[in-house]
């Protein structure tokens, strides 16, 4: 059987989570919960990696992208037909509000310009993976962890209801293997009164309680990934995720070919990879400065590049193949509405 490309999943902002119980604390510890602290090792983590990535990609030596052998069986059924993808998961997934579903959309069809064979994520499939429970795993083994955590879903996947999280300065990563929408924990954000209030007598809340709601800059969606690792040990789960490292992302692409960057002769073509690499710094510019916050305006986001974890619909809990955002629901928590 075909396997997926290992794909490393190393911290590059500086952190070692191997004192701590729960291991998103050690970021926060690391930056004593201070907002600007916290936006600041994300941007770094995925600078870094970009800046890593493009020598890789650069490089005279470099053998060609990564091609998921798994996607591409699954996409061309006459390679292999009747194949279907044996891992299975569980996971906890933030759905991205139809505004910045929108946006990648675009990023996509510019990223086709110049790799036409790219495998987009379908835009109802897109997600962001704030906790993942376990991965690769057979049906029957997914099935006896869903039972037990089942009882403990509708607080965990309504938690951003009171815990809200902002997400700011949309920026393509990428790798050999694959391209993704990432963002940082804003540091700077509007006041509460910004996002509406969609809360019933039953969830404890009355309706426009503010001070029952923890938001941002203070409440970073890092304070929310360790929030659901928490919650999910406290229900009994054994959590074997993949990495914690400061990443904020949702895969847009995949490689499932390498011709878009092949010579004639079907050797890697430094040229094809530069023009892609070009393309990709354009985008950024581009995002950078249509998408982001102006530095000086404190409590302003730039509209249509902020996300809001939790807008539209709260965490979704999932469970099967779900590597291209397939898979069943579980659980889907209740969401909120923003004013912009």
């Amino acid at each position: 059987m075909a396997s997926h490309p290992t794909t490393t999943f190393e911290d590059l902002s500086g952190i070692s989570t191997a004192s701590f119980t729960d291991p998103y604390d050690a970021l926060l510890s690391a930056c004593n919960n201070n907002p600007e602290e916290i936006e600041t090792r994300y941007a770094l983590h995925r600078t870094t990696r970009n800046a890593q990535q493009k020598g890789k990609l650069l490089s005279n030596d470099f053998p060609g992208v990564n091609i998921d052998p798994i996607l591409l069986r699954l996409t061309d059924q006459t390679i292999e037909p009747g194949y279907v993808d044996p891992r299975h998961c569980l996971v906890f997934w933030a759905r991205p509000p139809q505004h910045i579903k929108g946006l990648i959309g675009k990023i996509q069809k510019e990223l086709l310009t110049v790799a036409p064979n790219l495998w987009p994520m379908p835009l109802p499939n897109l997600h962001m993976t704030v906790l993942e429970i376990t991965h690769s795993r057979t049906a029957p083994e997914i099935s006896a962890l869903v039972s037990k955590l089942t009882p403990s879903l509708p607080p965990i996947c309504s938690h951003t209801l009171t815990h809200r999280a902002l997400l700011i300065k949309p920026l393509v990563s990428y790798d050999a293997s694959a391209l993704a929408l990432s963002f940082v924990p804003a540091s700077k954000a509007p006041s509460p009164s910004s996002s509406s209030k969609k809360l019933t007598s039953e969830d404890g809340i009355e309706n426009g309680d503010e001070n029952a709601i923890q938001t941002a800059p203070e409440y970073s969606y890092h304070h929310l990934r360790r929030d659901i690792y928490a919650l999910c040990t406290e229900a009994g789960m054994s959590v074997d995720s993949r990495y914690v490292v400061p990443s904020a992302h949702l895969t847009i692409g995949r490689f499932i070919t390498g011709k878009d960057f092949q010579d004639e002769q079907g050797n890697p073509s430094s040229e094809k990879l530069e023009a892609f690499i070009n393309k990709i710094d354009e985008i950024n510019a581009w995002l950078e400065k249509e998408y982001w916050p102006s530095e000086d305006e404190a409590a302003e986001v730039a509209a249509g590049g902020e996300w809001w974890v939790g807008e539209e619909k709260g965490l979704v809990c999932r469970e099967g193949r779900l590597w291209y955002g397939d898979g069943e629901t579980v659980y889907l928590g209740e969401g909120y509405e923003v004013q912009r």
